[in-house]
């Protein structure tokens, strides 16, 4: 059975990913496997991550700060603070911060994913690993694909 908890605004795992952070708030052992949440912040002007889909988990953004310009499939619309994203498993997407300053916000994982992925890209960018090949390695292992190029501006 899980406990119930709560996390303090100053709380959390931080993991240094070199060109943002992600904060984690709840991961799949502490939620029964039903989510995972994080906080990615300090993602800068240009920011974003290839396409990609995960074939395991639905995404759901919650726009803290800064504008993004989400592209699910085919379609593409800017988000402000407030915006609410959800992308089912199996569907193609991205983002890129386009607002003159860095953007934050969180990511629902249902049912819970994508803490690993986090997680092993930050010993990977401290390692001086991070590259496109790793990052399709750590993909994998993590329930996701990458569909696209890599931006210069995610590793």
């Amino acid at each position: 059975m899980t406990e119930p908890f709560i996390v303090a605004p100053d709380e959390g795992r931080l993991l240094d990913l070199g060109n943002f952070q992600a904060v984690v708030l709840a991961t799949s052992d502490q939620t029964a496997g039903a989510f995972s949440l994080l906080r990615t912040q300090d993602e800068p002007p240009g920011f974003g991550p290839p396409m990609h889909v995960h074939r395991d988990a639905a995404e759901a953004f919650l726009v803290l700060e800064g504008t993004y310009r989400m592209h699910v499939v085919e379609r593409q619309q800017l988000c402000p603070p407030g915006s609410f994203v959800y992308v089912p498993a199996g569907t193609p997407h991205t983002f890129e911060v386009v607002s003159d300053g860095p953007g934050t916000k969180l990511n629902l994982f249902a049912p819970a994913a994508m803490t690993g992925f986090f997680e092993e890209l930050a010993v990977a960018e401290a390692k001086g690993q991070a590259s496109p090949e790793a990052l399709a390695d750590i993909a994998a292992h993590n329930g996701m694909e990458v569909l696209g190029p890599v931006p210069d501006s995610y590793l």
